[in-house]
């Protein structure tokens, strides 16, 4: 493999030349393959072209004992030469949901990148992942680094797509300690994933741990192996077949050309998981949060300032009744069946949190969700903070992790954390808030204080970080929290230091599960939600719940980690330590200038709040709770989002909207319901929706007989990429038809059409009897 690391070093100096030059062009440079091993042929073609394009491939006199072939229309990206696969080492059926993380933590791993086999040529090779690729062309960046760095392809890729070990009792021990160590150190590439992947000698595959791919297999009495997403993709009698089967989830199919031998799964998985004692390593390096005690006593609030310090964190009522009550009496995330009628956070008169200006992304068409309760054997919260090493090497010191079970630490746990001192492992405190007098410019300086000191604590050997606004009183004022993550999360990504620290949250704000799935999806490693549990404890003194108080908080708990699998599962995501860091979500109402810099890249579509509008709404929030002249000084204001309140939130429906509306339709009053249109239409007093902003300029009148005909029209008219197996048979013909009948373009997705299809399609266009007579006759 020597002189195909010298090739792959040479390959990427190349590219990284051209991307740094000032050609006009330089986008479009893409080397297919360098190698001694591999020839890759790729292109924007149809199977059938492959060879007419590629004449070498008519010589017969070209001969292999492998190949790999990735036909398919581009679904997830914009069709072109160089994402066309398959690429160097591999081919994807699937999608890799976590990619924004994954790429994130491969970024701040660089800096520490060290190989024997590369030695100061390692330098050559970063960035590791290219700008702009695809899901599929990143992770084939990273696995071309790993086999080339030392690693088996069937070790490599068990560490970027590992089975669901967590809760897997009757997996080996050795297994389960292979799993386990190279959890310390890798999160998933997670997402529904059938991969294929040579090194020239070995051809292999491997399927998420879900199996939301197919991927199924043949081997004929004459030892022809065939795998593939479909069945049926070759021509081969049923005489001539003496296997068939399909790859299960978390499994590795693996066929070495050199001994001519199919391994099987489990020699492959006892292979790798022998190459070194991990079990032994884990014992020695792993900590164990539970396993930890404290001698510090849990800080107290003080009782007469809850009720404005719940203020100044933005609570109400509402958030004490209908979130947090709920989930400390019955353990679940409360549910609501009524849509969102109340401005976007961008819009608000109210001041937000920041939270409120992101949408959560789910999982589309395709890609599909995973029900966490009935799948919960892949899911897991479960996380192994701390200090990272070279991602090339395999040590002792590479376990020298803390396990986390729950990433929602109760005040107890935090302080162990704080306190601890077993493994040379330490912690440093910094505090997210800003003096209240130094208002936006003050709110600016803490975001590079907090920074600073971050990099700093790095640099001095600190494991953990805590970032905490525990403290925040009337002359303090905290940093919105999420702010405060991403901001740090992202400044040590760019600095490739992120891997060095872990990142905990001592924070006020969190209290529902959109919050935490926020922090998380932008970095942090834990969150102790500190004033949930006071609120909770209030409540309890109000006489308010109708459980202990012990038992409430853990309900609380087991509600958010209820929720935050929810979340995961919806985007078909199975693994918090995969989400961690991931972004999936889109802002709404936030300036470019902020998502570059605090929130880089997140989707924000239509620019918005920049920070200093987020420094007034904290401020202003933070003044009004603590102004003792409002005559509400004491009491929490009502909220209003979930129920109209006339103190509260603006609602569309409201009771002048509603009674208009009721009014037209018991007394089939016009007027009435043009009074109803006028309220819900005419939102130029309290903007609400996006539709609301958009304003009709005057134009040119167009004579009706210039408008194309609406046949001409029809004629653009394109069906989505839909495989076969992801839509019925009668579904696909029907589309086909109805697109045929108009004369627009139906398109399959990958796997072309049925040549049955194709006849239905034309008798349908010839009429509706002559198609029901031929599937009537065919029937009989």
């Amino acid at each position: 493999m020597d002189f195909e690391r010298k090739l792959y070093v040479i390959r990427r100096q190349t590219e990284n030349t051209i991307r740094s030059s000032d050609l006009k062009q330089k986008k479009y440079f893409y080397v297919t393959n360098i190698s001694s091993r591999t020839l890759s042929y790729k292109g924007l073609l149809m199977p059938g072209q492959l060879d007419s394009f590629f004449v070498d491939l008519k010589d017969a006199s070209l001969k292999s004992a492998l190949c790999l072939v990735h036909s398919r229309y581009s679904t997830n990206t914009f069709p072109t030469w160089d994402l066309a696969q398959p690429f160097r080492f591999l081919a994807h059926n699937g999608e890799i949901n976590t990619i924004r993380g994954n790429i994130n933590a491969v970024c701040a791993r660089e800096r520490f990148l060290t190989s024997e086999l590369f030695g100061p040529d390692i330098e050559k090779l970063k960035p590791v992942i290219v700008e702009g690729g695809s899901d599929s062309a990143s992770i084939d960046n990273f696995f071309e680094l790993l086999v080339l760095s030392g690693r088996s392809i069937a070790h490599a890729m068990t560490m970027l797509i590992p089975a669901a070990w967590e809760h897997d009792k009757l997996m080996d021990k050795r297994l389960r300690d292979f799993y386990k160590y190279h959890a310390c150190f890798m999160e998933p590439w997670d997402g529904p994933a059938a991969v294929a992947f040579t090194d020239g000698n070995n051809i292999a595959a491997a399927l998420d741990r879900n199996g939301l791919r197919p991927a199924r297999y043949i081997i004929t009495t004459d030892d022809i192996c065939v795998m593939a997403s479909e069945v049926g993709v070759l021509d081969i009698e049923p005489k001539d077949i003496k296997v068939s089967g399909r790859l299960e989830p978390g499994k590795v199919f693996f066929i070495d050309t050199e001994s001519g031998c199919l391994i099987d799964d489990s020699k492959i998985k006892e292979e790798i998981s022998g190459r070194n004692p991990y079990g032994f390593w884990l014992s020695k390096n792993l900590v164990d949060l539970g396993n930890l005690s404290s001698a510090s006593p849990v800080p107290e609030d003080k009782p007469e300032d809850l009720i404005v310090s719940l203020k100044s964190f933005g609570y109400s009522r509402e958030d004490l009744k209908f979130i947090i009550k709920p989930m400390a009496e019955d353990g679940k995330e409360p549910v609501g069946s009524m849509g969102n009628d109340t401005p976007h956070a961008f819009l608000s008169d109210k001041p937000q949190l920041l939270y409120n200006y992101f949408k959560q992304l789910f999982a589309q068409v395709t890609n599909p969700a995973i029900d966490s309760i009935r799948e919960k054997l892949v899911m897991s919260l479960e996380s192994f903070i701390g200090p990272e090493k070279n991602l090339l090497d395999e040590t002792p010191k590479h376990s020298h992790k803390l396990r986390v079970k729950n990433p929602i630490l109760t005040d107890e746990e935090l302080l162990k954390i704080r306190d601890i001192g077993v493994n040379n492992f330490k912690t440093k405190t910094i505090y997210t808030f800003f003096d209240a007098e130094s208002r936006e410019e003050g709110f600016r300086l803490a975001l590079e204080r907090i920074c600073f000191e971050a990099e700093y604590a790095i640099e001095q050997g600190y494991s953990f970080i805590i970032l905490s606004d525990r403290g925040a009183d009337k002359d303090n004022i905290a940093l919105p929290a999420l702010l405060a993550t991403s901001a740090i999360h992202h400044y040590l990504v760019k600095k490739t230091t992120r891997s060095q620290v872990a990142l905990i949250l001592e924070s006020a704000e969190p209290r529902e599960v959109h919050h935490f799935a926020l922090l998380f999806g932008y970095g942090a490693d834990c969150v102790n939600p500190y004033f949930a549990y006071r609120a909770i404890g209030y409540l309890a003194e109000q006489k308010e719940l109708k459980t202990d108080i012990k038992t409430a908080l853990r309900n609380y708990n087991k509600a958010i980690t209820d929720g935050i699998l929810k979340i995961l599962s919806k985007m078909g995501i199975s693994t918090l330590r995969s989400y961690r860091g991931a972004q999936i979500f889109e802002a709404l109402g936030l300036s470019d200038d902020l998502i570059e810099q605090y929130f880089t890249g997140t989707v924000s579509r239509i620019g918005g709040v920049g920070l200093s509008g987020i420094a007034r709404e904290t401020i202003d929030r933070h003044i009004k709770a603590y102004d003792e002249r409002n005559p509400a000084f004491n009491s929490l204001p009502s909220g209003g989002v979930y129920q109209w309140k006339k103190d509260g939130e603006f609602h569309l429906w409201n009771p002048q909207s509603i009674a208009a509306l009721q009014d037209a339709t018991r007394e089939n009053n016009p007027g009435k319901y043009a009074e109803f249109a006028k309220l819900i239409n005419d939102q130029s007093a309290n903007p609400t929706t996006l539709r609301s902003l958009f304003k009709f300029k005057p134009a040119k009148k167009i004579l009706i007989e210039e408008v194309e005909p609406a046949g001409a029209i029809m004629k653009r008219f394109v069906t989505g990429a839909m495989s076969f197996g992801s839509i019925s048979a009668p579904a696909h013909e029907t589309i086909a038809i109805a697109m045929n009948r108009i004369g627009g373009k139906s398109n399959t997705g990958e796997g072309g059409k049925d040549p049955t299809g194709l006849l239905l399609c034309l008798m349908a266009i010839q009429g509706g009897q002559l198609l029901s007579r031929w599937r009537r006759e065919g029937s009989e």
